[in-house]
């Protein structure tokens, strides 16, 4: 299948959190679509000091002429969709820049230091206003919430990916996230992921039609 030519070639994305969100699995599925596609695409990783609660970042790089490295450039992210707010700023620091684009899950992980009283964490009004002052533009999903209400938390990562898929910026739907996973995941699991991709959808789409 030829690619369809992307608006910016390499396109540049990062998927941030931490442990234990799903944010490598949601990485390795954006990817299996987007290759699905036709494009070359290069991921590349990087993790925290723990396996669980510590930082990590997925850089995406999709092109239709040829592969990149695994690594996005300092100040070259397109978009940065992070499971976990505060995550953002921190990726924006170092790969934002004055045309970036940030999708933000708005549910909080603590942590231990936060816990444990020793350092405090920004309000989401705080959050919310600084990545307004780094990115173009912001468009913040309850991504954790809906994922709860369909029984299980860590659907949050495919509420984000579906979310990302109605941006605009990417050839992909449902139909390109259905045969991923049809692929992938077990018989049991592929109903209630289909079903969370669906309401990211949704939800993105709402927003959109919100700021017409």
């Amino acid at each position: 299948m030829k690619a369809k030519q992307l608006s910016k070639d390499p396109f540049n994305i990062i998927i941030t959190g931490v442990g234990g969100q799903g944010n490598v699995m949601a990485s390795r599925i954006l990817s299996n679509m987007l290759v699905n596609k036709g494009y070359f695409v290069t991921i590349g990783e990087t993790f925290g000091a723990s396996q669980r609660g510590g930082s990590v970042i997925s850089h995406i790089r999709v092109s239709s002429r040829s592969a990149w490295g695994p690594l996005v450039p300092k100040g070259r992210g397109d978009v940065v969709v992070t499971l976990e707010p505060i995550e953002a700023i921190r990726v924006l620091a170092h790969y934002g820049n004055p045309a970036v684009e940030v999708l933000a899950n708005t549910r909080a992980v603590y942590p231990a230091s936060v816990t444990a009283g020793e350092s405090t964490y920004p309000t989401f009004e705080e959050i919310k206003e600084m990545l307004k002052k780094l990115a173009a533009r912001v468009w913040l999903i309850d991504a954790t919430d809906e994922a709860v209400k369909l029984g299980n938390s860590i659907l949050s990562n495919i509420i984000m990916m579906g979310a990302l898929s109605a941006v605009g910026h990417l050839p992909i739907d449902q139909d390109d996230f259905t045969a991923v996973i049809s692929r992938t995941l077990p018989l049991d699991k592929i109903a209630d992921n289909l079903q969370a991709f669906a309401l990211g959808v949704g939800m993105m789409k709402e927003k959109r039609r919100q700021e017409r």
